[in-house]
């Protein structure tokens, strides 16, 4: 399997960056599109590695209904695409009431894609899986929440998923944003594959400083022994730097390829 970085916040080399995410993942004789940002950049990124992601890509998996991870929906056509039923909710910022979901409401984007909505885990590839709704079982992870609803109420994106791949028996566990908790991701991706070991974990984990939730978060990627640890996107550089001290891994940027 093979995981390529199409959209970052940091850019490599001669690729563009944003704040965003977008991920390439090559499995099963299968090109799955993770989130597409929410500009073109993914597109111009895959053609510098060379790929055509609307020639190539059949399938596409939203992780959730926000702006910097399904904007760039609108550069795509004629896809498969899997996202929970909840995505499509109008939802903004607390603090300045700046809108954050998606630029293309439900109705748009199913004249253009096939639409597949699941709050339950579907099975895309032999082994490669969309989780659906995560359940959240812990006790330190998704407890408050930085957005709401247009009535006001709390939104605490209930539609954050992510999808899980089993490679040798173990898994790799790719997140978009956490907002779930990247625990409770992983947790639950054990339950829906069967697979008890986790090798890797790589994307946002949506942790912002060096609190309690991260630190509880560092003590169950060792209780794990999470041997690849990728911490991206929405994962702030002090809780990057707190899970430098136990684990080693390199600044996830765009046009990296990750082989597993």
């Amino acid at each position: 399997m093979k995981i390529n970085i199409l959209t970052e916040n940091i850019a490599g080399g001669k690729f563009l960056a944003q704040h965003g995410l977008s991920y390439l993942i090559e499995i099963d004789d299968e090109m799955i599109l993770f989130d597409t940002g929410h500009t073109d950049v993914f597109l111009k990124n895959a053609a510098v590695l060379g790929f055509n992601v609307q020639r190539d890509v059949n399938t596409v998996v939203l992780s959730h209904g926000h702006w910097d991870h399904g904007d760039g929906l609108q550069f795509l056509n004629n896809k498969i695409l899997y996202t929970h039923p909840a995505t499509f909710e109008k939802r903004y910022r607390k603090s300045d009431g700046a809108p954050v979901g998606l630029w293309q409401n439900k109705t748009e984007i199913e004249q253009n894609f096939k639409l597949i909505e699941s709050d339950s885990p579907v099975q895309l590839t032999e082994n490669l899986w969309y989780l659906g709704e995560i359940p959240r079982l812990n006790t330190f992870e998704s407890k408050t929440t930085d957005f709401a609803f247009g009535n006001g109420e709390d939104d605490f994106i209930y539609d954050d998923s992510a999808l899980v791949a089993i490679n040798d028996d173990k898994l790799t566990v790719i997140s978009g944003c956490a907002h779930s908790g990247i625990c409770n991701i992983c947790e639950y991706a054990k339950k829906v594959t069967g697979v008890g070991k986790i090798d890797t974990v790589i994307g946002g984990f949506h942790l912002k400083d060096q609190g309690k939730q991260t630190q509880k978060t560092l003590e169950y990627f060792k209780e794990n022994q999470i041997k690849n640890l990728l911490p991206s996107h929405c994962t702030s550089m002090p809780a990057k730097t707190f899970f430098q001290k136990s684990f080693d891994f390199p600044e996830v940027k765009t046009g990296m390829c990750f082989e597993f």
